[in-house]
This record gives structure tokens, sequence and C-alpha cells, in this order.
């Protein structure tokens, strides 16, 4: 045996450049080698320059305001007059108080309904008659008629609690997939009441422009002085009292999920933040008698123009985001603290999927600020104030409470790179040859990129190591595979091509580079002890130098020779994401590197003329800190879902789980109550014989999956389909058809018996 070649290595993630032994006479095109491992000795990566952010510094951060208390999926808070308590609710039913004290240490039971809470609020006379409101969902699985339901219950005792005898129902509306359910009392003491659509896509019981029934709106409804036979009065002043065909209680309508709003202590003004559903997320400043336009609008956008519109004219939001940046916006509060100086009277609200922050000031005709304030890793399901005008915010999955406060001044310069060749992480950019140190890697199922190639490395500082399948957080979350944790500094790279003719590699051409950069924080998993930060890198036509991208992402179209497409050619809009669009996906419930992990890892992989599992390759390099706890043969490990040697619900569940199941999973982010691991038993991740929720597309008795029959299961469809409702719903408008083939395959074969439910 004797060394008679220097292999340079490119893995999907980082750059390595590396020695490995080959048999005299063998030649690169002989088939490959197996060995124990792939890589002799292990190369300190020693070039990174990527640190710090080419944005400016965050003004503000944020921070643990109660670090002692901690919920399980807490969905609203809310303040009570003449008490110095502040109240969350979980959402499986739990509601509970605790002193407005940063050392506070006990939450105490106020309620427990054991239904799904949407939200609280409490009479502005709580001190006098211990009024506590509450909206929750019925469950029809126990017969009860399905709806949102608001009641009221009475809080007596020091600490509170609530009688559960006491409930006085007051509202009972429809559910079906945006209930609403935010409550809040107007400084003119009437409460309101938000309400979704009550559909699931697209509005489809028409309801947007009707104010002939309680969906899609706001109410405004008077608990203190009910009208004859009823639990509410009508104020006389609603503005559609005695219009023929109107519910009296609707105060505005054209909502779809208005999700959490509230009123401007200093002035009323009702600020509510709505969710879209395609494109635009909006804050609305809702008017009496205001028509903020859904179904006919998606904000300033037309969604279904041809639908038929409501009685009064169309109102625009006061200000819209795009999908690349916010996915789910959460309305928050005017701030009218002390501690926030410079936000005083400002806006403030977030957004549920990217976990970023913003403000904005309005004149009264017009918006003269708007700003990001800070980007976080939080779940921002709901904000609250205090009775001092402090603002606070939950974090959804990580169950604590927080606040923003200024971030610490800085005078570091930003170097960020601006180019690839910056980076340190390519030896040479132009011939795509990474630095000394980056391991190659591949992964057993990939996710669809419209067609990408991909090639990835892992670029890992110096000499450091990864500790093997110790991230857990957030637990308990049934199926979840434990993650890596990687060392600060950390780069995973992934350079996307794409063949300019098609099934032509001799045509492919570099498009992107896109890396995560760790970065370690202070504190533990459940304040957030870690933030992966997400760049694309544009390659030029020269194939030369790649750029780096703005943080709104980039749409570009691409001329495809193709003998299937009419004339020979086709034309394909390649989608590059924004740093916000990293975030929907590479979250913290899915470990955040989705490529870089035991299942996607157990793996074989082609070193240049060797062939060895990565997983003994990287423990034989003493990347880990410890050695694997079994070998990689008993490991687990997902499967290739275009190997046909593989059986077929193994590749099927494969596919699922990679390109899926970081949105479905347990506080993945997915808004359908199921999961795609393929870690869990089929029978287990509630898609087998399910109703959809989110719209059912016109298929006759469709169901999520349904065993036996690929076209009633709307997997396989959304799959299949371009625009509304396709699924995955970003970054794709490539349908991936041998991937749908697969799956039809695959539900085809499934039995029928025994696995239908209601």
């Amino acid at each position: 045996m004797r060394t008679v070649a220097v292999l340079l290595i490119v893995l999907g993630g980082a750059v390595a450049a590396l020695c490995v032994s080959l048999r005299a006479g063998e030649s690169k095109k002989d088939e490959p080698q197996r060995r124990a491992f792939g890589i002799d000795k292990r190369v300190p990566w020693t070039t990174s320059r990527v640190k710090g952010s080419p944005e400016p510094p965050a003004p503000y951060r944020s921070e643990v305001a109660f670090p002692k208390l901690k919920f399980f999926e807490p969905l609203d808070m809310a303040r009570a007059a003449g008490s110095d308590r502040l109240f969350v609710a979980e959402r499986p039913g739990r509601i509970y108080s605790f002193p407005n004290d940063r050392r506070a240490d006990k939450a105490d039971l106020l309620l427990d309904l054991k239904k799904t809470v949407y939200a609280i609020t409490l009479h502005p006379q709580f001190a006098k008659n211990g009024y506590l409101f509450v909206t929750y969902i019925l469950d029809p699985k126990k017969d009860e008629p399905e709806g949102t339901r608001l009641s009221r219950f009475k809080v007596t005792g020091d600490p509170p609690r609530a009688d559960p005898a006491s409930e006085k129902i007051i509202l009972t509306w429809p559910s079906g997939g945006h209930n609403g359910g935010c409550l809040k009392f107007g400084l003119d003491g009437f409460l309101y009441i938000g309400t979704g659509d009550g559909s699931g896509i697209a509005d489809e019981l028409h309801t947007g422009q009707n104010p002939g029934d309680l969906l899609a709106s706001m109410l405004r409804i008077d608990v203190d002085n009910p009208d004859p036979g009823k639990n509410y009065g009508i104020p006389k002043d609603n503005p559609f009292v005695g219009m023929k065909g109107a519910r009296p209680e609707v105060w505005a309508y054209g909502l779809r999920q208005p999700w959490r709003y509230s009123f401007d202590r200093k002035t009323g003004d009702l600020w509510v933040g709505e969710v879209g559903q395609d494109l635009w997320e909006s804050v609305i400043k809702v008017e009496k008698g205001g028509n903020y336009g859904w179904s006919v609008m998606e904000g300033t956008h037309p969604f279904r123009p041809e639908r038929k519109r409501g009685p009064t004219p169309i109102l625009k939001p006061i200000v819209e985001h795009p999908h690349s940046d916010f996915r789910s916006l959460t309305g928050g509060y005017v701030y009218h603290g002390k501690r926030l100086k410079d936000l005083v009277g400002a806006y403030i609200y977030g957004d549920f999927d990217t976990g970023r922050i913003w403000a904005l000031r309005h004149d009264g005709k017009k918006v003269t600020w708007h700003q990001e304030l800070v980007t976080t890793s939080r779940r921002i399901v709901s904000w609250g104030e205090d009775n001092a005008g402090e603002l606070y915010f939950l974090d959804w999955m990580g169950g604590q409470v927080h606040r923003l406060v200024p971030a610490p001044k800085t005078t570091v310069v930003n170097n960020f790179p601006r180019k690839l060749s910056e980076t340190g992480l390519f030896a040479s950019v132009k011939d795509h040859k990474p630095a000394p140190g980056l391991i190659p890697y591949s992964v057993n199922a990939q996710l669809w990129s419209d067609g990408a190639h991909k090639e990835r490395f892992l670029a890992l500082p110096g000499t450091s190591k990864i500790e093997f399948e110790t991230v857990t957080y957030p637990q308990p979350a049934p199926g979840a595979p434990p993650g890596w944790r990687f060392p600060d500094g950390t780069v995973v790279v992934k350079t996307f091509f794409l063949d300019m003719e098609n099934g032509n590699p001799k045509s492919r051409r570099r498009l992107e580079t896109r890396i995560l950069h760790f970065e370690q924080l202070s504190g533990t998993e459940e304040v957030g002890d870690q933030y992966w930060h997400g760049y694309t890198y544009v390659w030029n036509d020269e194939q030369t130098e790649a750029e780096l991208l703005d943080a709104k992402g980039l749409d570009r179209t691409f001329t495809i020779k193709d003998a299937k497409a009419p004339g020979g050619e086709r034309k394909q809009t390649y989608h590059f994401p924004s740093r916000a669009e990293c975030t929907l996906c590479h979250t913290m419930p899915a470990k955040f590197a989705l490529g870089v992990n035991t299942l996607q890892m157990n793996k074989d992989h082609d070193y240049g003329g060797v062939v060895a599992n990565q997983l003994a390759t990287l423990e034989h390099l003493g990347i880990f800190t410890k050695p694997l706890p079994k070998p990689p043969e008993k490991l687990p490990r997902l499967y290739d879902p275009d190997d046909e040697r593989v059986d077929l619900d193994k590749r099927a569940r494969s596919y699922l789980h990679a390109n899926c199941a970081h949105c479905h999973m347990k506080w993945g982010g997915g808004n359908a109550e199921f999961q795609l691991l393929a870690t869990m038993p089929l029978n287990e991740l509630g898609i087998v014989g399910t109703r959809a929720a989110h719209g059912a597309f016109e298929i006759t008795d469709a169901r999520v999956l349904s065993p036996g029959h690929p076209e009633r299961s709307l997997i396989a469809y959304r799959m299949n389909k371009l625009g509304l409702g396709r699924m995955p719903h970003v970054a794709s408008s490539v349908v991936d058809e041998k991937a749908v083939q697969l799956v039809r395959s695959w539900i085809k074969q499934l039995p029928e018996e025994g696995k239908r439910r209601e």
C-alpha cells in the first residue's frame, strides 16, 4: 500500500482538504474502496471569517422576565385592575396567576377547564366583582356542539381561585380552523371579541364579507347590561344595529384570523394583528364598521376579487409584512411604560414563526416610523402589559414570559464577509475547493429544492467537538429525535446546482451557497442558548464568485433545455430564501441543523475513492466528545427515497420526514394537528383517516391520509399542487413528480381495515 493521491473533499455543509490512502495502480475511475472510515486524520479549520452579522446591531434584545416561572404551552396573558398579579392561560385549559415580581417563584392555579383555552381577560371592575372571562374550544368528540365559547367565571380569595361552578355562558360561535377568541375590554367598558373566519383555507364558508354572522369579525357586546333573554347586551351605537341581514354584535368585519389585539390605554385605538394566508401579514387599526377585505383581499392585495363584497368599503391595513419576513403575526400593544423610553407611544408586535419583533409609530393618518427591534428564537404567541404599562410576550414553545431590554452599546466594526471568498470556507471559490479542515457529508433523504443538486460541508472551528445527541429540548415531544450540540462558530455549508439542460450533469451551474452559522449564547436550552444565522451567497454568471444576498431574498428565472417541454425549453423561477425564511424550517424543535444529525448522517459517503460510514468516520477523527453509544449499524437512520432496493414504507416515510416533519412535529409551527416524523408509528401520527382541518379542495371524503386511496389523501394532493395549498408552502414552485408517485404508491398499498377514524 502506498499513498498516490491527495484528495480535496467538499462536504454538504463544510469543506475539507484531507489525505486518504489508495492502493497503488488504482485510478479515480475505479470503484471506490470500502473502509472502516473515510478520512485518516483531522485537519483543524483555522480560516473562519464568518463572525458577527451583516446587519446593524439590533437596538433591543429579549430576556426572561420571570426566570423562575415556566408554563406549558402558554397562549395568553392578562392583568387585572387593582391587582398586583399577572395571569397566564395554558392551551390545555389551566389558568394561573402570580405576583408581578421578577423574583416570583410560584404561579398559583386559578382555574382548570380541561379544554383548549384561547384567551382570557379580567373585568375592568375586577377588584369589585371578580369577573374572569375566558374563550375556550368545545370538544365534539365528547358530544358537545363544536364551537368556540365565551364564558364568565367568579374569582375570589388570595391567591385568587375561580369556581368552575360559577360559569356563565355568554356566547358561542362556530369553530373550524380560525377561531380567533381574543378578548379585551375597551376604554368604553364594552367587551370586544375577535373571531376568525371559522374556516380552513381560502375562507371556505365565504363568511369574510358577511356581517350577517359572527365569524371573521370583531364583536362588541355589553356584559354588564344584558338584553332580555340573553347574557349580554348590544350597545346601541354598534354600527350594524338595525341593518337588515347583519348581526348587531359586529363592530368590524373582513378579518381572517385576528390573532391578538389591544387598546391603546391613552387614545382607545384598537390595534389588531391579522394573520394572512398566502403572502401577507397585516397590522390593522380597527374602525367602527370597518371592512378589512378578507377574503376578497389579503391585506391590500387581491385574493378572491370575484367574491361578493360586504356592505361597506374595504379599508387598508396600517402596515403589511410579506411572508418572506413574517408568517404568523401576533398583535401587540402601544407601549406606555417607563423602562423603554425610546419606545413610548410606539406599537410593538411580533411574529410567531420567525420570532421577529417590530415597532411602528402612526400619527393618525400615516406611519411615521417603522423598524425591526430584534430577531429572537421565541415563538411569540401573545403579548401582555401590566398595570404600569410595561410590556411582556409569551414564548409558546419555551413556556416563559419575556420582555424587551435595550441591547448593550457596541463599537464592533461590521466586517461580515460580503463575498464567499471572504468567508474562509473555500481554498478556491472559482474551483469550488474547500479550505483545509472542512468535512464533506451527505444525507440519507434530501430536502426537495425544485430539482437542485447539492454539495454539503461541515466546518468546526479548530479542533472543537460535537456532543452527540445531547439536545433534547423541547420535551416532551413524542418521536422528536435528539440533536447534536455544536461548538460555537460552527458553519454548515450547502451549495446548490441546477442542470441547465434537464438530466445533463455537464450543464450544471452553481446557483447559491447557503451557510448556517452557529452562535452559542449564555444560559440554558429553556431560555434559548443557541442561535443559527442563515445566509445565502448568490453565484455570478461567470461562476467565479458568490455575493451575499440581502435579507429580503430573491427570485431569478432560468431557461432550462427540456425535451419534454413545448419547444424544447421551459422557464423555471428559482427562489433564493430570505434570512427570515431560513428560520421557518431551521427551528428549535427540529434542532436547527436539519441534515447534520444521526438520522440523516448515518450512511455511507464517498470520500473520493473511499466509501465509509459517516458516523464512524467522525468518531475516528475525534469529532465527538464521547464514543458513539452503539455501532452505526445499530443506530437509527433514514433511507434514500430513490433507492428502490429499500422497503417502500421506509422510503416514503423518510421522504416525508425530511421534507415535512420539521414543521409537522410537536411545536414545529405547522398549524395542523398531526406529525410526519419517521420515528413514530404510523397510527400515532394523527394522519390516518383524519379529516382536513385546512381545506378539502373539493375532494370527496378527503382525509389527510386515506389508506388505499391516494386520490382522497391530502398529503399526496398537496405535494402535487402548485399555488394555494401547496406543500411545502415556501421556496418551491416545481412539483417533485418522482416523490409524488412514491407517496401515492405507498398510500395505495396501505391496508384499509381499521385505519379510518372520524
